[in-house]
């Protein structure tokens, strides 16, 4: 049956893509990368009831080395600009292509801080699941910002790529007196201004372009906070009043959501500053930096959303081509929770949920091929589940200790903590707390497409247990998954044990030393890989349908060993030797008669594991 998407992930998902599929043409406008930002400040005027803006953006910037005389900003082309200004100078300027080129006085040297203000309005944009989205709850105006991955520029003029953070920004909202305004960082300040009244709050973390927002309403107001070592983090709730009774009561849940993320990642990025919620009007979630906006509070979308704030928003990723460092991660921290028994689903039951939509169908890689299409970006099947499953496999592969330092140390990396990060510099941090080399890991199950399916045939004897792995792939970019394979063994005693076995190549046949008769074998049962549904058989020497198998002589002397299967012809043929050292005959066209030299057996014990078109016969043979 084809795994159905979870509808609270579907609205999640939904929610994450965010913008019209015309806006997924553009990724980085090479006009704007002659420079640094450093700092905005946004001035703006709006009413919840209209869907407009007008105010100013201040940004300071240094142009880099070679200098600059006309500075670029990626803006929607449907605004209207009503001046802009350098060191009180008015300057000239185009708007064509959604990219504005301000013309200044003179030409500025590299390296110099700068500065200009825009003044502009407008109606922004109504791009997709919408950049700037007018609505109303409870008969009541809304308005909210929801920029992600294309659409900051559609109501601001900015910086909108994955290469350059804003050192710090100030959101300084003015809006009828009815209502409040939330955004990023701190509120610093508010105050009324005659029958207005204004909003401003601070930033002094690098911000990614697409994570500044702002949304507006009658929002009534509380606080959880978050105990630490140090200083309790506030968690600043913006919700809208008709559900303040439910919001105070969900809400509280995230305390050991934070304090698990805290343990696990180091503490929240932002602690000196806040967390908050902010309901607005679409179905799901989007992490702004330090204050997601909600549609509710369910635990699942409180846990997503704020781990987000380590990846995402602390560590960004570099490239839409690799949203699984945001996506991927926040899936996976949610089923985090279920495992530290936090929040009300089963954590067995989400790891099958999670593998069996990744299953679903054949193909498909958690990296983004085309980074275009917008629905290819946050696909849920693979962006989100197979991104996260990819992470819970790295952890089965390396140990608890060795992946979640070399996590910790991904996101502490000077290079990558309040910046942008790439999968090859997580996969760089994983190979150094691992010791492993996981280039081909990646290659596989992040570049390739598809996943394992195992078939599994054992036979106990003397004490051992023969047992023999074949694997098929669902899709011809893997023709192998070299995994560790948990293999678990119950006892006819009630015994139990769980071996970590390499598994090389297709075929490949272990003899396992197992101290008490083995009952039952098991692949995987606590779900650490994605891989189809297992089949497993069990052999034994002499199965009804054999009655005419024979191998001879046993003990071998100096002659040749005689296989004769004349209902049934020979497929393979697997000797293993007392010390694993395994050797493997294939014979597509089938044999009814074999004839080995003596020379092929080791002296001593040689198992052989003969599979028949019938199915798998097991002998001793001595020489």
């Amino acid at each position: 049956m084809k795994a159905q998407e979870h509808p609270e992930m579907k609205a999640l998902r939904i929610t994450e893509q965010h913008h019209a599929q015309q806006s997924a043409q553009f990724r980085s406008n090479p006009l704007t990368q002659d420079y640094d930002v450093i700092y905005h400040r946004l001035s703006l005027e709006v009413d919840p009831a209209i869907s407009y803006i007008k105010g100013s953006v201040t940004t300071r910037f240094r142009p880099q080395s070679l200098g600059m005389d006309v500075l670029h900003f990626d803006m929607y082309d449907g605004l209207l600009i009503d001046s802009i200004t350098w060191h009180n100078a008015l300057c000239t300027y185009t708007l064509s292509d959604n990219t504005l080129a301000i013309n200044l006085p003179e030409f500025l040297t590299g390296g110099i801080l700068d500065s200009v203000t825009i003044w502009y309005q407008g109606e922004p944009s109504a791009t997709g699941f919408g950049s700037f989205n007018q609505s109303t709850h409870n008969n009541t105006p809304v308005l909210w910002t929801l920029s992600e991955p294309y659409g900051a520029r559609d109501w601001w003029p900015c910086k909108q790529d994955l290469t350059d953070k804003a050192d710090s920004i100030d959101v300084i909202i003015t809006t009828p007196g009815v209502y409040r305004a939330a955004s990023n960082g701190l509120l610093v300040e508010e105050f009324a201004s005659g029958d207005q009244k204004v909003y401003h709050w601070q930033h002094r973390y690098p911000i990614a372009a697409y994570l500044v927002a702002f949304a507006v309403t009658d929002y009534a107001v509380y606080s959880d906070f978050v105990p630490t070592s140090n200083e309790p983090v506030e968690v600043l709730n913006y919700v809208y009043p008709e559900n303040l009774a439910a919001s105070q009561t969900a809400t509280q849940a995230i305390v050991p959501i934070m304090q698990l993320y805290n343990d696990l990642f180091g503490l929240y990025p932002f602690a000196d500053e806040k967390y908050g919620h902010a309901q607005f009007g679409w179905g799901g979630g989007m992490e702004h930096q330090t204050m997601s906006f909600m549609v509710g509070f369910s635990h699942l979308l409180m846990a997503h959303e704020l781990a987000h704030q380590w990846f995402g928003d602390k560590v960004t990723c570099a490239s839409w081509e690799d949203i699984w460092l945001n996506e991927g991660f926040a899936t996976y921290l949610e089923g985090l929770n279920y495992e530290h028994g936090i929040g009300p689903t089963d954590w067995m039951n989400w790891k099958k949920g999670k593998i069996d939509h990744v299953i679903s169908a054949p193909g498909g890689s958690v990296w983004v091929n085309d980074t275009t299409s917008v629905g290819r970006i946050f696909n849920s099947r693979l962006s989100y589940s197979k991104g996260a499953m990819v992470l819970h496999m790295l952890r089965w592969e390396m140990g608890d200790d060795a992946f979640f330092q070399g996590v910790r140390n991904y996101l502490n990396d000077p290079l990558n903590a309040y910046a942008y990060g790439q999968t090859e510099e997580l996969i760089t941090h994983l190979e150094a707390t691992s010791g492993l080399d996981l280039t081909l890991f990646f290659q596989n199950w992040f570049y390739g497409e598809g996943f394992p399916t195992y078939s599994l045939n054992w036979s106990a004897i003397d004490g051992q247990v023969i047992l023999q792995v074949d694997q098929i792939t669902s899709h011809p970019s893997v023709s192998f998954f070299p995994m560790t394979l948990p293999i678990y063994l119950t006892g006819t005693g009630g015994q139990d044990t769980l071996l970590r076995i390499p598994h090389a190549y297709s075929g490949e046949t272990f003899v396992l030393n197992v101290p008490w008769p083995v009952a039952e074998i098991q692949l995987d049962p606590q779900l650490w890989i994605v891989k189809g549904p297992t089949q497993i058989t069990v052999s034994v020497e002499d199965p009804s349908w054999a009655s005419r198998f024979i191998c001879f002589p046993n003990p071998i002397g100096g002659g040749p060993l005689n296989l004769l299967s004349p209902d049934h012809p020979i497929q393979r043929l697997t000797m293993v030797d007392q010390l694993g050292r395994t050797q493997i005959f294939d014979y597509p066209e089938g044999r009814t008669s074999l004839q080995l030299p003596a020379l092929a057996l080791q002296s001593g014990l040689t198992y052989l594991i003969i599979t028949t078109s019938k199915g798998t016969l097991f002998r001793k043979i001595m020489k």
